[in-house]
């Protein structure tokens, strides 16, 4: 499990992210059409997972934002956004930040995801939620980079995030 915190209290996840190098786990999330999404959704492109509590945040909105921008310039390359959020609620969210290259990714119909990344907190009022991390995957799916951000309240490391992406 990692050790995070939130506000300086410490809380914890289910386990740690996927390694470097690892082949990364597949995964059944809900796509804003309310369709379904796995890796081989996004075979052969490179995938930033940015991984959020909630997108009715300020800081996961920051993150969605910022990544948003940076990924427009890297066509080998997709913004996967995974939250709790509703699949409404995310689609309603990035028409209103006029964010069009960010996919949504919801947990809504399969739990799966927190558990098998290591990102499901298991502690504390936001126990359930997912943490905020940052994985980055090559165009065979294999985790190039990943980021457990300590603490909730943090943005995440964009500068290396994205040259680990413009690197796979």
């Amino acid at each position: 499990m990692a050790h995070i915190t939130l506000g300086g209290s410490r809380i914890e996840t289910i386990g740690n992210l996927p390694a470097v190098g690892s082949a990364a786990p597949d995964f059944l999330l809900t796509k804003e059409d309310l369709s379904d999404a796995t890796l081989a959704s996004f075979a052969g492109k490179k995938k930033i997972l940015n991984i959020v509590p909630s997108l009715d945040t300020g800081v996961c909105a920051a993150s969605a934002r910022r990544f948003d921008a940076e990924i427009a310039s890297m066509g080998d390359a997709v913004l996967l956004t995974v939250s709790n959020d509703l699949p409404f609620a995310m689609a309603r969210f990035c028409k209103a930040e006029n964010l069009s290259n960010i996919i949504s990714l919801s947990q809504l119909r399969n739990r799966s995801f927190g558990k098998d990344w290591g990102a499901e907190i298991t502690t504390g009022p936001l126990a359930g939620l997912l943490s905020r991390a940052v994985v980055v995957l090559d165009a065979n799916n294999t985790v190039v980079y990943t980021e457990q951000v300590p603490e909730i309240k943090q943005e995440p490391d964009y500068k290396a995030a994205l040259e680990a992406v413009r690197k796979a």
